[in-house]
């Protein structure tokens, strides 16, 4: 199964509940939130309370990416908020095994993800336990940027490493992804794909957001049926 996770990074902030909705007509199936804190990342984003405001916004699952530090301390916070999955950086988590899970504690699926310059093989031990990889095509602090075409093998390497061990954990792709490097990361075995500037038009520019969705969604969906 394909899933558009839409980035709310890009999206007009001043209509967030018709943005979100406009995607979510659109074929979106998840809900992405990238939580910044201007230290593991060089911007900042958004809080707790700003998930809440979401949730409120639609029943899609808030795919909650924690681009900060020290995460442990914040997981009952985005727990309340209504967070349904949250990942959390390997690059910063010393007990990467108890933080997620401490997130499954708190009733949500936990997720991990990893830099471009982060070998797949650190995760080995976690990929039991957790909902979903996300691999970075980008590196992580603002919205926009070249995809990084090197990434796509660690998507393949995920893949691999999926069958090997005989699991089911899903492989998320995040960082330049749109319409011209959806179907590669696709066909290297992503399924769960985030993409904020390639889908949201700009503020008053709904029709033009969802037309982007559905171009998105088909290139998607086509490079999937190839593969299978």
């Amino acid at each position: 199964m394909i899933d558009l996770a839409f980035s709310i990074l890009a999206a007009d902030f001043a209509n967030l509940g018709e943005e979100i909705a406009t995607a979510e007509r659109a074929g979106g199936t998840v809900c992405h939130v990238d939580v910044m804190d201007g230290h593991f990342v060089p911007n900042i984003t958004f809080g707790p309370p700003v998930v809440a405001a979401v949730r409120r916004c639609t029943n899609l699952p808030l795919d909650v990416h924690l681009m900060i530090e020290d995460p442990d301390r914040y997981i009952p916070d985005f727990a309340k908020a209504g967070a349904d999955w949250v990942i959390v950086h390997q690059e910063v988590c010393r007990h990467l095994h108890r933080t997620l899970s401490q997130i499954r504690e708190h009733g949500m699926q936990p997720a991990v993800v990893i830099n471009p310059a982060t070998p797949v093989e650190t995760l080995i031990e976690v990929l039991p336990i957790v909902h979903h990889v996300l691999v970075m095509t980008v590196n992580p602090g603002f919205g926009g940027q070249s995809f990084i075409p090197r990434c796509v093998e660690k998507v393949r390497h995920l893949a691999s490493l999926r069958e090997e061990m005989n699991l089911n954990f899903r492989i998320e792709v995040d960082g330049g992804i749109a319409v011209d490097t959806v179907g590669e990361v696709v066909r290297a075995g992503a399924d769960l794909l985030v993409a904020g500037s390639a889908i949201f038009a700009g503020p008053g520019n709904q029709a033009q957001t969802a037309k982007n969705a559905e171009e998105f969604l088909r290139v998607a969906r086509s490079a999937g049926e190839l593969t299978a």
